[in-house]
């Protein structure tokens, strides 16, 4: 059976091109059959990413000019899901004793754990400009509840509680301390949510189906994220604060999941159609769908530079990637390596961690950035 390896990596720096320029296997540290996802990178170029090597463990690690290493609390396998622009990593770790942990790594510091909210565990997923983080974590009753750090990610963990049911998850926070993430009903349904300071949690509501899950939210407020529809799939939206718009009905088929959405209010994910996958970009009103082989496989953020990162998966595994916005990225015929028009910087890849069959998991899915954290059987 094929092997799914989580990794991340990150490329380094390629500039401008007049002319198309190629994406080579990605040399930031992998090694070997090591592979590579790249999760977040900030306005600055810098580029949170795992690697996973060959006998699976995973390595959280931050591209700044070099590869560098953030280590673990003191378990064997640490990834990363964030990075805001001071170089801060928010991300999760085993401890000596097996549990994940949510951390922050500050800017050429160690990694701090953040705490639960009295169980196990927690997992960090998104970090804003001041540092406040949010993720989610176990309770004393055993079941997850979206948590928020302070403004300055400091101070103990504040549940965030749920929309009436047992679960909830943050995904993402902006410089307002505004939390998205999804949060189950008293039904069991999940529903995108959005936390405002003093006014408290706030369902989405639905493209017409029974769910939904936010991914992410920009400065702006506003929300990216995917949705049940009434025939059952599975379209990304864009909430603007008054209504949810149906990104999924401007691609017309497939199951879609909006990932990430940068200041200028553009949106990236990906389709799904069977076992192929798609990247899409809605930018400026237009919608555009790169064509299997000609974008990137994973699709995890876009910054403020309109760099997209993620992954392409080429010999059975993955290889941090990135390309323009405004550009569509070709495959050159010799060979499996991606190729793209313009831009091609430090590329790396998600926050996406995959189901392997020695772990049972749990699933997070509020857009493409479906996260599977493993959890080694009792």
């Amino acid at each position: 059976m094929l092997r799914m390896p989580i990794a991340v990596v990150l490329l380094g720096f390629a500039g401008m091109a007049s002319s198309a320029q190629q994406l080579h296997p990605p040399g930031l540290g992998e090694r070997g059959n090591e592979a590579s996802i790249a999760v977040d990178i900030n306005a600055s170029g810098q580029v949170a990413g795992i690697i996973e090597e060959e006998n699976g463990r995973q390595r959280a690690v931050l591209w700044n000019k070099r590869l560098v290493e953030l280590g673990t609390l003191g378990g064997s396998d640490s990834f990363t899901t964030g990075i805001n622009i001071g170089g801060d990593v928010v991300g999760s770790s085993q401890d000596g004793a097996g549990h994940w942990r949510a951390f922050v790594a500050r800017s050429g510091q160690a990694m701090r754990d953040l705490g639960t909210l009295g169980g196990g565990s927690s997992y960090g997923t998104g970090i804003s400009r001041s540092g406040q983080t949010v993720g989610f974590a176990d309770t004393t009753d055993g079941y997850f509840h979206a948590f928020s750090t302070g403004a300055n990610g400091d101070g103990p963990l504040v549940d965030l509680g749920t929309l009436g049911g047992n679960i909830s998850y943050a995904a993402g926070v902006n410089t307002d301390g505004v939390i998205v993430g999804t949060a189950a009903l008293s039904d069991g349904y999940r529903r995108a949510f959005i936390y405002r300071p003093g006014v408290g949690m706030k369902e989405l509501g639905t493209l017409g189906g029974r769910s939904s899950g936010a991914t992410a939210v920009n400065d702006s407020g506003v929300v990216v994220g995917s949705s049940e529809t009434a025939d059952r799939r599975w379209h990304a939206f864009v909430h603007d604060g008054k209504k949810m718009v149906d990104l999924g009905a401007m691609i017309g088929y497939g199951n879609s999941f909006a990932t990430a959405i940068n200041a200028a209010g553009h949106v990236v994910g990906s389709i799904r159609i069977g076992d192929e996958r798609r990247s899409f970009v809605y930018r400026d009103g237009k919608m555009t769908v790169h064509p299997g082989g000609f974008g990137l496989y994973l699709v995890n953020s876009i910054n403020a530079e309109e760099l997209v990162i993620g992954a392409k998966y080429v010999g059975k595994k993955f290889e941090a990637s990135t390309m323009h916005s405004a550009q569509r990225a070709v495959v050159t015929h010799g060979d499996t390596d991606l190729v793209t028009l313009i831009v091609v910087v430090l590329a790396t890849t998600a926050g996406i961690v995959i189901y392997r069959r020695r772990y049972r998991g749990i699933v997070m899915q509020g857009a493409n950035r479906i996260i599977r954290f493993k959890f080694p059987q009792n």
